[in-house]
């Protein structure tokens, strides 16, 4: 019989002390170069200590005596300004869809900074649990997120829980592949035919 998927959440220290075995989860489902390892590194440790810091980590249980295999991760926390990623995104966002809209999705926002699953655990929906949990509870009115511009399984997953594109085709400063940033309004909910967001409509509306 195959063993159930426990989330267990991770404080700031726990994350700190895990980072070894997520940044291998991270490697793996993003097929990550090695190089960009040592900044994802010191990125994830950064945002431990940001305010609202929440992470979970998915496990399954192993051999019997007591020993489990870490299975994916997820984490977030209060998005404001002067974080690299919420500065970045904002005046993106102020361009494409005007300062006021902008602010209507940032001004009081959960960032969610990583959903990962092993690639051989994907599609059993531990990304959906995990995604859940994470926002569970949470008090920001949104949640945001930048994903590959492309088409993926971390893709359908956010759109079928509620996230639209607000910006797509989208390099971060210094240069990167195209990236989606998405959007929701909280509370999440898993739904199976979602609508891309008009760029002038207002969350406030679903």
């Amino acid at each position: 019989m195959a063993s159930a998927t426990v989330l267990f959440d991770l404080g700031p220290s726990e994350f700190l002390g895990q980072i070894e075995v997520l940044l291998a989860i991270y490697a793996d489902a993003m097929d990550a170069d090695a190089a960009v390892l040592p900044g994802r590194r010191e990125l994830m440790r950064r945002h431990a200590g940001y305010a609202d810091f929440k992470a979970l980590q998915a496990r399954i249980a192993g051999n019997g005596r007591g020993e489990s295999a870490v299975l994916g991760f997820s984490y977030g926390f209060h998005g404001q300004p002067g974080q690299w990623w919420y500065d970045a995104v904002s005046a993106a966002l102020s361009r494409a869809i005007g300062p006021a809209m902008s602010a209507e999705w940032l001004v009081d926002c959960l960032e969610i900074a990583e959903v990962h699953v092993r690639k051989d655990q994907q599609r059993q929906g531990i990304g959906t649990r995990m995604l859940t949990a994470l926002t569970d509870e949470r008090l920001e009115r949104t949640a945001l997120l930048s994903t590959p511009d492309r088409d993926s399984t971390a893709r359908r997953l956010y759109r079928r829980m509620g996230f639209r594109d607000l910006l797509t085709g989208y390099s971060f400063p210094g240069g990167s592949p195209p990236y989606a940033v998405m959007g929701a309004v909280l509370p999440l909910r898993d739904r199976v035919a979602p609508v891309s967001l008009p760029r002038s409509a207002s969350p406030r509306a679903w």
